[in-house]
């Protein structure tokens, strides 16, 4: 039983739940150089111990190229954690605030205090970085974690468990590998906090079991993210940066430009363009390339060549590549132009190589068509048009936007990523990363005789007129 009567005898990751609840406070108490120690562990394991592994398991499990690999796998828990490093003491000190004169004699400041015991349940489509990144800012805060990673990449999972085992005692961090049965089981243990990143359907599931417990959660979602061109936009430089956005990870990127809007007039051209620059990172036979990867599932690619039939089905044409080969689950970077508003290319989150190009008369239409869905992860604006920019930014949402780029916000660590509504709860990522996975706790210390007290029972005339000058003054 726990606190809230509730039994978890039978669950099988209870005893290791228990384990780091009774160690919580020993750690979150523990000094700044415990977590330093602990992060530079993890940065040596990440960094030099088994790098090559990491690199030869994302080849296994998504036939990830190295380049790409070092550069959105290591890289990016690598500059969590010296980013963490640098403003951690900074972070974890006290943070005084003002406090009014109504409370005269006392003094007022905040800390940051672990939330305690957490679970992270972490991706397939980058789950070095989506599983370490976010345990780096667990660390930096003073927490005990479970982490559950996809099953879908059971090489990069088995990898994961073995580096855990390696840099942490178990009462700091656990790795749990496993299917859908083990993270239902891990949602019904009372965590204090909960950092998921995934599927907005799979978002709802790990809400609903959080609130049993009324546990803080992070969601990091996805969607479908826009991207709107201009006829101001310098098209070559946006169909090199669009290409390599989309088709990076074989688009299983959930900051990936999902589809276009394009001001009629320049579709060609743009059309032209992006041929041009597939052809120069992935050559003419992208499936020979070693520059490109290919889709994590079987079933993941069933999903998408359905995806590409539906729309031919209803008309749409099929500008650049559509090529499948199910043997090696790769598909072509695909661009797809007079999409059928009724195509699931449009319903539904791709996350794949496959780029609808739609068409505008006017903006107002765009903003339209977006505001019409979800709100996105990301939004993308290619223009040379200061107007038209603010114009979409001031009337649309979005996790995050890009203005002449994609994609790139994710990697800096002074801004706060997550998404809005359907495409997450919550911000990660280095000083908003650490704010998720603690409780900013209030402390006020009184010093002298507060001048409150001039207000406390038993009420009288004249403490009505103090109460007055009170609203009144202060």
């Amino acid at each position: 039983m726990n606190q809230n009567n509730v039994d978890f005898t039978n669950n099988p990751y209870y005893q290791l739940y228990l384990k780091q609840q009774s160690q919580q406070f020993k750690i979150g108490n523990m000094p700044y150089s415990y977590r330093i120690k602990l992060l530079k562990k993890l940065k040596v394991a990440i960094e030099i111990t088994f790098r090559d592994k990491i690199l030869e398991a994302l080849k296994r499990d998504l036939n990830k190229p190295k380049v790409e690999a070092e550069l959105t796998e290591i890289y990016p828990i690598i500059s969590e954690i010296k980013f963490a490093k640098s403003n951690l003491r900074q972070w974890m000190r006290k943070q005084r605030v003002d406090t009014p004169m109504s409370m005269f004699g006392s003094s007022s400041y905040y800390i940051y205090e672990p939330k305690g015991v957490c679970l992270i349940i972490s991706p397939w489509n980058f789950p070095f970085n989506l599983t370490f990144g976010p345990l780096v800012s667990a660390i930096a805060a003073g927490n005990s974690v479970i982490i559950k990673p996809s099953e879908m990449t059971p090489n990069s999972s088995a990898l994961m468990a073995e580096i855990i085992r390696t840099v942490f005692e178990e009462k700091e961090v656990a790795l749990i590998e496993g299917e859908v049965e083990t993270s239902t089981k891990l949602l019904q243990l009372p965590f204090n906090h909960i950092f998921f990143t995934g599927s907005p359907h799979v978002g709802k599931i790990v809400m609903s079991a959080a609130a049993k417990h009324l546990a803080s959660v992070t969601l990091e979602l996805g969607g479908k993210s826009p991207t709107v061109i201009d006829s101001t936009a310098n098209i070559d430089k946006a169909a090199k940066r669009i290409v390599w956005g989309k088709f990076m990870n074989a688009g299983q990127i959930c900051v990936s430009p999902d589809y276009i809007l394009i001001d009629e007039t320049i579709r060609e051209k743009f059309t032209k363009a992006c041929k041009k620059w597939i052809e120069h990172y992935f050559t003419n036979e992208p499936k020979t390339s070693d520059s490109y990867g290919r889709i994590v599932t079987d079933k993941h690619f069933n999903r998408l060549q359905a995806h590409l039939e539906n729309a031919k089905k209803l008309d749409a044409n099929i500008s650049i590549g559509g090529v499948v080969d199910k043997a090696s689950k790769y598909i072509a970077p695909t661009i797809v132009a007079n999409v059928s508003e009724d195509a699931t290319l449009l319903k539904e989150e791709i996350f794949g190589p496959i780029l609808p190009v739609l068409t505008y008369k006017t903006l107002d239409e765009a903003i339209i068509y977006i505001n019409k869905k979800e709100r996105p992860l990301a939004l993308y604006i290619y223009s040379n048009s200061k107007r038209n920019i603010d114009k979409v930014v001031k009337n649309t949402r979005a996790g995050g936007t890009c203005i002449n780029n994609n994609v790139i916000h994710y990697a800096n660590h002074n801004l706060p990523f997550g998404g809005v509504n359907n495409s997450g709860i919550g911000k990660s990522h280095g000083y908003y990363g650490f704010k998720a996975f603690s409780n900013q706790r209030a402390v006020v210390k009184q010093h002298t005789v507060g001048i409150n007290e001039l207000l406390f029972p038993p009420y009288t005339n004249f403490k009505e007129k103090l109460a007055r000058l009170t609203i009144k003054w202060f």
